[in-house]
């Protein structure tokens, strides 16, 4: 078997907390946190403006990930009054889907709040959330591949 500079596994779509998008009945944030935090992102130079204002949560179990080295990753961001500064790393990487024998690819992040900051919404281990464009027709339970490169992030068989 040969080396590979990219790491692949399939993927379910699961749902996360819905705060991200908006869609949890949490008033802190009645549009998101990504809604507040884009513009920030973007101003220290990781521009999202294109990205759908949401994560998709991807469950990859039975593999496991390891984070190496983000593209992007700010310390201290002060996003919100309800919630303390939280560090953030951007991984990159891209999600195929299969629909209908039509096949797409969306690049993007995975995006990490590191959990030594965040203080709330804590994910399993096998969860990874990544920002994307908007994907149509995506739904809770597809299984979509996530790729990497191996120097970001890597996949592995968890047991």
């Amino acid at each position: 078997m040969g080396f590979s500079e990219f790491s692949e596994v399939t993927a379910k779509v699961v749902p996360g907390y819905g705060v991200a998008s908006g869609k949890s009945e949490d008033g802190r944030f009645p549009d998101g946190t990504l809604d507040l935090q884009i513009p920030i992102f973007n101003k220290l130079g990781l521009n999202l403006s294109n990205f759908y204002r949401g994560t998709l949560n991807l469950d990859l179990s039975p593999y496991s990930y390891r984070l190496a080295q983000p593209d992007y990753e700010f310390e201290k961001v002060k996003w919100s009054k309800f919630l303390p500064a939280e560090n953030f790393s951007f991984y990159p990487c891209s999600v195929s889907t299969s629909c209908n024998s039509f096949s797409e690819s969306f690049t993007g992040f995975v995006y990490w709040p590191h959990p030594s900051t965040k203080p709330e919404f804590h994910q399993d281990s096998n969860v990874i959330e990544v920002i994307l464009p908007f994907i149509p027709d995506i739904k809770y339970g597809v299984e979509v591949k996530i790729k990497a490169l191996n120097e970001s992030i890597s996949f592995s068989a968890s047991f």
